[in-house]
């Protein structure tokens, strides 16, 4: 498909803003997150002009470049001419959350299987895996509506998000938002994967959760990775119990809980990494 660049056309923050949201689109279908065309990740240009990137209507998640993203407004009008369409209903949840979020950079949501089972689970997402303990602090839950057509959900939308990372739409799949492209996609990562967990584990014997002392104690300090360590070790000396839940010897309990300590902290410097420069194929169009 031959698609001119736009890199001329646009500021040099626009253009990194394209490549790496191309990147993610490519890194979603790598991943099997992708509902043919019918999910959507969104990207605010920053400035008070209020202006999104999202995919073009009707390309596969694969096919995605730089230069094929289209840029619109919050009405999804189009902005910059491209031969390509929009779907203004699949906007509607993205300009809802960019409106109510001004610090949200990314909004990105997926359909998948085991993201749409869960959600379908009273119970929601449990916290049975390390993966469950970086989402559940985070996580706000929207009950099912239909699809999201209407503009009186949307203020309903906004309510149920408020300022949480993650949300899980009842029946209908995952959200998560990040003040980048690669905080969202690590986000959508733990988050999807924490559910596929889920569904394997419930598929198996009696599910063992996660000592609660642990979950109350991941939601006060989750912007504290070191001082969440000094905590679990606590726990455990003086109250003698197993944060995994019995699962583990203390000989294992250890180093997951040294390996945890570093990929928290990983989590929160990966959010100014340039994790997607790498992808070098992405800025031609």
């Amino acid at each position: 498909m031959d698609i001119p660049s736009v890199k001329d056309k646009v500021s040099t923050e626009e253009w990194k803003l394209r490549v790496d949201l191309a990147a993610c689109y490519r890194l979603v279908a790598l991943y099997g997150w992708s509902d043919l065309v019918f999910t959507h990740i969104s990207v605010r240009i920053p400035g008070p002009e209020h202006h999104f990137l999202i995919n073009p209507y009707g390309l596969m998640f694969d096919e995605i470049t730089a230069s094929s993203l289209v840029k619109v407004d919050q009405q999804c009008n189009k902005l910059l001419d491209s031969p390509f369409p929009v779907n203004p209903a699949g906007f509607n949840i993205h300009s809802c959350i960019h409106d109510g979020r001004p610090d949200v950079g990314c909004v990105l949501h997926t359909h998948t299987r085991a993201g749409v089972a869960v959600s379908a689970q009273k119970c929601g997402l449990l916290p049975i895996s390390q993966q469950s303990t970086f989402v559940i602090p985070e996580l706000a839950y929207h009950d099912y509506e239909g699809v999201a057509l209407r503009e009186d959900e949307k203020p309903r939308l906004q309510a149920d998000l408020g300022n949480k990372t993650f949300l899980m739409l009842r029946n209908h799949g995952l959200l998560v938002v990040g003040s980048t492209v690669a905080e969202a996609f690590l986000s959508m990562y733990n988050f999807e994967n924490a559910c596929r967990i889920q569904l394997d584990a419930q598929a198996g014997g009696e599910l063992v959760q996660i000592n609660p002392k642990i979950m109350e104690m991941r939601e006060r300090l989750k912007d504290n990775p070191q001082q969440m360590q000094q905590e679990m070790m606590r726990i455990y000396r003086e109250e003698k119990v197993n944060p995994m839940g019995g699962c583990f010897p203390i000989m294992i309990q250890i180093p997951v809980f040294i390996a945890l300590y570093w990929v928290l902290l990983a989590s929160v410097e990966m959010r100014n990494a340039p994790w997607l420069g790498w992808i070098t194929d992405l800025s031609s169009p």
